[in-house]
C-alpha cells in the first residue's frame, strides 16, 4: 500500500432516515471556511446527503432474544464471550465503554456468522493501547450500532475487519478517532449508513493482501475529517491518504455517501480497480481531489454533486509555480477496456454537477509509467491484460500485443451532460483553477522504453476515443490539450484539431 501519486513533469523523468438527520460535523483543515451544513446544488440535480455523524441511528435498548449480553464493567468480556460461544452467535453490548485487555494485540476474533449489536451508548474503546478492534478471517460477520474509537492501527492497516475477511456487514456504526484506517474491506462487504470520522489515515481502506476485493457496496455513509495524521506531509508523495482508498477492487457500488472535509482526496481508486459505479454522492470541501481513478478500468460516474474540492492542494501547487492541471476529478492512466469484464466497457462521466472546485476534470497519462518500468509507482504490479510483469521488457514490448497491453491507458472516456460552474471570487483564485484537460508528458524513461517522445500525448489527445460533449459550462473555463503548455480558449478547444465539447454550452459569465 501507500502507492505514490505523481504527475511526471513535461520533459522530465433503511437508510432514508439516516439521510434526513441534521448534521453538525465540523470541518477539518483547509485554507477556506468549510461548510458545516449540507450543500445545495445550483442546477437541476438534487442529491440526498448522508448526515449520519450528528445523530447516529440507535441500536436495540434491550438484548434481542437469544443474544449473549456483554458487560462493559468486565475488561475483555467481548473477546472472551466471542471465544467461548459458537459461530452464528448474536452479541448485545450493554451501554457504556467496553475495553479489551491492555495488550496492544488484544482484539475480538469473531466466528463465522457472528453478529455484534450495540445498545444506545455502547462504545468499544481501544484507549490508545489496542491496535485492532475486530480481526481474523471469519466470514459473514455483522457489526451494527456500535461506536469503535481510540484504536492505534499501524499505517495502512485497519481497526475493524483488520484482515479483510469476506462478507462482513457494517451498518449504523460510528468508527472514529482511530489511527490507520477505521475500516478495512473484504469481498462481498456491505458498508451502510456509518459515520467514518476523524481517523488517522483513511475512513476505509479497501485492500486485501495477495488478492482482489470483489462485490463491494459503500452506501449512505458520512465520511468526514479523515487523515488527521496528515500522512502526505509526513511522507511526501506517498499517495496514502483520504476518505476512502480502493486497491484492486473488482466491482464496487459507491452511492449516496457524503464525503467531505477530508485532508487529502475524498475517494481514491488506485491500481487495477474495475467496474465501479460512483453515483448520487455529495463530495465536497476535501483538501485534495474529490475523486481520483488511477491505473484502473471501466467505471460509471454519474449524478454526483461535487463542490469546493481541491482548494488546498490545488492552490499549493499553483503557488509553487506548477502548471500541471490539478483537477477535482482526476483520471490517471485509467480508461475503458472491453476485454475486461464489467458492467460497462468505458469510463462514462455524466449528469454530475461540479461547482466551484479547483479545476474540473483531467485525463492524464504518464508516458514513463507502464508495467515493469521503474517509473511505475505501483511497484511490481502489471496491467490486468498482462499476467507476467517480466514480459514487459525489450524487445517484445515494442511490438504487438505488449506495446498496447503493458500500458495503463486513458481511453474510451465519455464526459457528457455535466454542469461545470466556476466563480473565481468564490474559489479566490486568479489562475490555474479553471482547467479542463487531456494530456500526457514527453516520454523519456527508462532507456528501453518504447513510449519515448510525444506518442502517448498524441494518443490520449486524439486517438484513444476520449471526448467531452453536451456539457454546460458557466464561468471562465480554459482547456489544456496534449501537454501543459497548450492552454486553449473554448473556441480552440471546440475547433480543429481537438474538436471537443460538441453540443456544449459555454457561458463565460461566473455565477449559478
Amino acid at each position: 500500500m501507500g502507492i505514490k501519486r505523481r504527475h511526471w513533469a513535461w520533459a522530465a523523468a433503511p437508510l432514508a432516515l439516516a439521510l434526513l438527520a441534521t448534521t453538525g460535523c465540523a470541518g477539518t483543515q483547509g485554507a477556506q471556511a468549510r461548510p458545516t451544513t449540507a450543500p445545495t446544488t445550483s442546477g437541476a440535480l438534487s442529491t440526498s446527503v448522508a448526515r449520519v455523524c450528528a445523530k447516529p441511528a440507535a441500536g436495540p435498548a434491550k438484548a434481542p432474544a437469544g443474544a449473549v449480553t456483554v458487560d462493559p464493567a468486565v475488561v475483555g468480556d467481548l473477546a472472551a464471550q466471542t471465544k467461548s460461544n459458537p459461530p452464528n452467535t448474536t452479541f448485545w453490548l450493554r451501554p457504556g465503554d467496553h475495553r479489551l485487555d491492555p495488550d496492544r494485540y488484544a482484539q475480538v476474533i469473531p466466528k463465522e456468522g457472528d453478529r455484534y449489536l450495540g445498545a444506545p451508548g455502547a462504545v468499544l474503546d481501544g484507549r490508545q493501547k489496542n491496535q485492532y478492534a475486530f480481526g481474523g478471517t471469519a466470514r459473514n460477520v455483522t457489526i451494527r450500532y456500535l461506536t469503535v474509537q481510540g484504536f492505534v492501527a499501524p499505517q495502512n492497516e485497519g481497526v475493524v475487519n483488520h484482515d479483510s475477511a469476506d462478507g462482513w456487514v457494517v451498518e449504523h456504526a460510528t468508527i472514529r478517532n482511530n489511527s490507520g484506517a477505521g475500516l478495512m474491506a473484504g469481498a462481498h462487504q456491505r458498508v451502510r449508513a456509518n459515520c467514518l470520522r476523524d481517523n488517522g489515515q483513511y475512513g476505509m481502506n479497501a485492500y486485501t493482501t495477495g488478492g482482489r476485493v470483489g462485490d463491494l457496496v459503500v452506501e449512505g455513509n458520512e465520511i468526514v475529517g479523515n487523515n488527521t495524521g496528515d500522512w502526505e506531509r509526513r511522507q511526501p508523495g506517498c499517495g496514502c491518504t483520504g476518505g476512502v482508498k480502493f486497491w484492486a477492487v473488482n466491482g464496487a457500488d459507491i452511492r449516496g455517501n457524503w464525503v467531505h472535509d477530508n485532508r487529502g482526496t475524498g475517494l481514491w481508486a488506485d491500481t487495477n480497480n474495475n467496474d465501479f459505479r460512483i453515483e448520487n454522492n455529495v463530495i465536497e470541501a476535501n483538501d485534495g481531489a474529490a475523486l481520483i481513478y488511477e491505473t484502473s478500468y471501466n467505471a460509471v460516474i454519474r449524478n454526483n454533486t461535487i463542490r469546493r474540492n481541491n482548494w488546498v492542494e490545488g492552490r499549493k501547487a499553483a503557488d509553487r509555480g506548477d502548471n500541471f492541471p490539478f483537477a477535482t476529478v482526476y483520471l490517471s492512466e485509467s480508461g475503458g477496456e472491453p476485454r475486461i469484464r464489467a458492467r460497462t466497457d468505458k469510463i462514462e462521466i455524466y449528469r454530475n454537477v461540479l461547482e466551484n472546485n479547483w479545476s474540473g476534470i483531467t485525463l492524464w497519462e504518464n508516458a514513463d509509467r507502464f508495467c515493469n518500468s521503474p517509473a511505475n509507482t505501483s511497484s511490481g504490479v502489471c496491467t490486468l491484460l498482462v499476467r507476467d510483469t517480466d514480459r514487459c521488457a525489450e524487445p517484445a514490448i515494442a511490438g504487438a500485443p505488449l506495446y498496447a497491453d503493458c500500458r495503463w491507458k486513458t481511453q474510451r472516456v465519455d464526459i457528457h451532460g455535466n454542469r461545470f460552474v466556476l466563480d473565481k471570487s468564490v474559489v479566490t483564485c486568479a489562475a490555474k483553477c479553471d482547467r479542463m484537460a487531456v494530456l500526457a508528458n514527453y516520454g523519456t524513461y527508462p532507456d528501453w522504453s518504447p513510449y519515448k517522445g510525444d506518442g502517448v500525448a498524441e494518443a490520449i489527445t486524439s486517438k484513444q476515443h476520449n471526448r467531452w460533449h453536451d456539457n454546460v459550462y458557466i464561468g471562465p473555463w480554459k482547456f489544456v490539450a496534449h501537454d501543459p503548455s497548450q492552454v486553449l480558449d473554448s473556441g480552440q478547444w471546440q475547433g480543429t484539431p481537438y474538436r471537443q465539447d460538441a453540443g456544449s454550452t459555454l457561458d463565460p459569465r461566473a455565477g449559478g
